[in-house]
């Protein structure tokens, strides 16, 4: 079998299975392993797949700007952002990621008790700016442009004093083996030190985040409490990440 048909098998197993195991695809076509570590390792170089140890995995679709994430997934997103601001009780303190889910949360926050919003994200905070009940708490740092949020020293200084009781995170992909991962290094670090100092860190996802894999990671699916999800996902999908022991709310 040529290289250039191998890579084609590898692209149509990644698109059907969602992931490519190195030994059991070199097994089937009767190749030696190092073969297809050196395909995944050419098609990875390409922008592909995503490496993973033993294998390969989809990668993340890549983001459009804040502005055009905006009209994606607008239904799904308003579900989840419901079904997350139904969680929130009088009083809490909740911290709210950057990205146009939470967004989609910000909006649904009740408004017939008080409580704190901390966030790091501009955005966030500006679609707070009519919100009745809610004290805003805006962290500042480096402005990180493609997600508007804050990085950098500064910011971690403020979020390693403060003590969330709820933590509503953003990813750009989720795995039940890779774990939760995100594009930018430094928002990564953000992210994980957010849910490190939260009582409860919960994730929203949308359905194209599922099964897939960004370049840097923040910490294990089953580290976060649990994950709020569309009720339209077929079960063998949650199965894997049900096995995680975390929790699973579907919007």
């Amino acid at each position: 079998m040529l290289t250039s048909q191998r890579k084609a098998l590898i692209a149509q197993r990644l698109s059907r299975d969602g992931e490519i195991v190195a030994k059991t695809l070199a097994a089937e076509l009767d190749l030696s392993e190092d073969t297809i570590r050196r395909d995944l390792r050419e098609m990875a170089a390409e922008g592909l797949l995503k490496r993973v140890h033993g294998g390969a995995l989809p990668l993340a679709p890549a983001l459009p700007d804040l502005a055009a994430r905006q009209t994606l997934a607008a239904d799904e997103k308003a579900a989840l952002g419901a079904r997350a601001a139904a969680m929130i009780e009088p009083g809490q303190v909740i911290f709210l990621d950057g990205g146009t889910t939470t967004a989609a949360l910000a909006r649904a926050l009740p408004r017939s008790f008080a409580f704190t919003v901390v966030t790091h994200s501009p955005t966030i905070a500006c679609e707070l700016e009519r919100h009745p009940t809610a004290e805003v708490v805006l962290i500042g740092g480096r402005l990180y442009k493609h997600s508007m949020v804050t990085t950098g020293a500064v910011a971690l200084g403020a979020i390693r004093g403060l003590k969330a009781d709820l933590y509503f995170m953003g990813v750009t992909a989720a795995h039940p083996t890779q774990g939760l991962t995100t594009g930018d290094m430094e928002e990564a670090a953000t992210k994980r030190i957010i849910a490190e100092n939260a009582a409860a860190t919960w994730v929203l996802l949308t359905a194209e985040k599922l099964g897939r894999a960004s370049p840097w990671k923040i910490m294990p699916t089953g580290s976060a409490t649990g994950l709020i999800v569309p009720d339209s996902l077929a079960p063998e999908m949650l199965a894997p990440y049900r096995e995680l022991d975390v929790e699973i709310r579907e919007a």
